[in-house]
């Protein structure tokens, strides 16, 4: 069985959509609702909420890339005694038990953060990160990607379908009304299961979609994606794009799926102002029904 355990996050987009808010805080850094350790809202950055999935399902190495201006998220993920103590004496003490949970789950992971000095591309970001990789399949999650889920249940199917089929590469994916905004997957069901597809081919934003499977920001990848990320050419903005890597992996004979979301599950892209406005209507909303089950 091939082994799993290191998860990269990218966080280096300038987000541009979102300034002028975006200039000093990162746009991975805005804040969505979320339950804190008694079960009330709160509010989480929606970095902090991929990071607590991923240790949630066993992940404990961790490489997150940053750029300039950055330096909040490593801020975010140094436990701060100092703050936690005035947390303690200031604040509720479900406020503080979160905190010091959170504090308590950077402790037990190794976090590795490294520097893209320039934006070049989701592709060149993760590139940064194949000394940390080595040579072992690894988890890839965008920062400003987020899926609203019950038990972490797209990111546990998407294990069961990497550790049953393997492969080069295993996407989340999701149909979508307007797929041309997106990169698209082509390809077919696999077996008789709708939320499985093998991967034939994947399109960057096409004119013409040839399908509405669109995808998301998390992945499971083979080392064999750093090799393709440098055989391809920078688009018409200088930037290394994941998708045309990912196609060329597939070109060479790479074996690839896609687990598709269900009804019940939603995707949050903080993005640009109308997605984000939706980020926070859906998290509260699920807070919402997260509460009333319990």
């Amino acid at each position: 069985m091939i082994h799993l355990s290191k998860a990269v996050i990218t966080a280096a987009g300038l987000g541009t959509r979102l300034l002028p808010s975006s200039k000093e805080i990162p746009k991975e850094m805005f804040p969505i609702f979320d339950l804190d350790e008694s079960g009330s809202i709160c509010v989480k950055p929606v970095m902090h909420r991929i990071f607590e999935n991923l240790y949630d399902i066993g992940f404990k190495n961790f490489c997150i890339i940053v750029g300039r201006g950055k330096r909040s998220i490593e801020d975010h993920f140094t436990p701060d005694r100092a703050f936690s103590i005035l947390a303690r004496d200031r604040v509720k003490p479900n406020m503080h038990n979160t905190l010091t949970g959170f504090y308590q789950k950077i402790l037990d992971s190794k976090i590795f953060f490294i520097n893209q000095p320039e934006p070049k591309g989701f592709g060149d970001a993760v590139l940064r990160a194949e000394t940390f990789v080595g040579d072992e399949h690894f988890l890839l999650h965008a920062g400003d990607d987020l899926v609203l889920s019950e038990g972490h249940g797209h990111l546990l199917r998407l294990l069961e379908v990497f550790k049953k089929y393997g492969g080069d590469m295993t996407i989340l994916a999701e149909r979508v009304e307007n797929p041309s905004q997106y990169g698209v997957i082509v390809g077919e069901p696999l077996s008789d299961d709708r939320y499985l597809m093998r991967v034939r081919d994947i399109v960057e934003k096409p004119a013409k979609p040839p399908s509405n499977i669109a995808v998301i920001g998390v992945y499971i990848l083979s080392p064999r994606i750093f090799k393709a990320l440098r055989s391809i050419e920078p688009d018409e903005r200088g930037e290394i794009q994941l998708t045309s890597a990912l196609r060329r992996l597939l070109e060479d004979g790479g074996e690839g799926y896609a687990v598709l979301l269900r009804e019940d599950e939603k995707r949050l892209d903080v993005g640009n102002p109308a997605n984000y406005y939706r980020a926070l209507v859906e998290s509260y909303n699920f807070c919402l029904k997260r509460i009333k089950r319990s």
